[in-house]
């Protein structure tokens, strides 16, 4: 098995690898693979960025994300002139339905409100805010109201997760009650994980995902042959 040491090794060259990211910045420590990212960035964009290259390596089992976003007083905005920008960052990407989501700005923490059809809709939203100079933190609370329930949506997903090099669908069982969605099964790592869960949010008519994927442990023997 990876020891905690060449796991906080990997994911600080995992950080130093992303060039949004100033590695130096952000504290790692590691304990029975769960990996605590700790430190300060300047904006929430880089905070979701250090996390998702985290989970990109193998051994990790699990996050705590303790990164802070500090803005300097220089910079900082009021929530007035941070909800302007997040209307028209809104407006300005094609692929949102801006008419359908309410913003709410206190204190840098932006809540998004509102329903759209697809999840990518959803994330595009959240994304776009979390890129925006003073925002501390993304609440996107858009709920999904999708038109359509095609009956094989168990077909198309699994369709999909054979399309995609880096999820080994075999190992992956996908159960459909409704419009919910549970994977179970096993992954490589968090990545792999996460963009199971990713595919299966790409499904037209789901409106809930429920990941049961465990990561499994990689032994030390293996790792060091890569």
């Amino acid at each position: 098995m990876k020891t905690d040491a060449q796991i906080q090794e990997d994911v600080i060259r995992q950080l130093k690898w992303n060039p949004l990211l100033m590695a130096a910045d952000i504290g790692v420590s590691v304990q029975r693979g769960v990996v605590t990212l700790s430190g300060q960035v300047d904006t929430y964009f880089k905070k979701s960025e250090a996390e998702k290259e985290a989970r990109k390596v193998t051994g990790v089992r699990a996050i705590a994300e303790n990164i802070h976003v500090g803005i300097s007083p220089n910079h900082k905005r009021t929530d007035t002139e941070i909800a302007e920008a997040v209307l028209h960052a809104l407006k300005w990407d094609t692929s949102i339905p801006e008419e359908n989501i309410k913003v709410k700005v206190e204190g840098g923490v932006v809540t998004l409100d509102g329903s759209v059809e697809w999840d990518f809709q959803r994330a595009a939203a959240g994304k776009a805010v979390a890129k925006l100079a003073s925002v501390r933190e993304v609440l996107n609370r858009i709920a999904l109201k999708p038109k359509i329930t095609p009956s094989d949506l168990k077909q198309k997903i699994q369709a999909a997760f054979l399309r995609d090099a880096t999820i080994d669908a075999r190992r992956v069982q996908v159960e459909v009650l409704g419009s919910k969605v549970t994977l179970r099964g096993q992954v490589r790592s968090l990545a792999e994980k996460e963009e199971a869960e990713k595919s299966a949010w790409a499904a037209p008519g789901i409106v809930f995902v429920e990941n049961m994927l465990e990561v499994e442990q990689v032994p030390e023997h293996d790792q060091e042959s890569l």
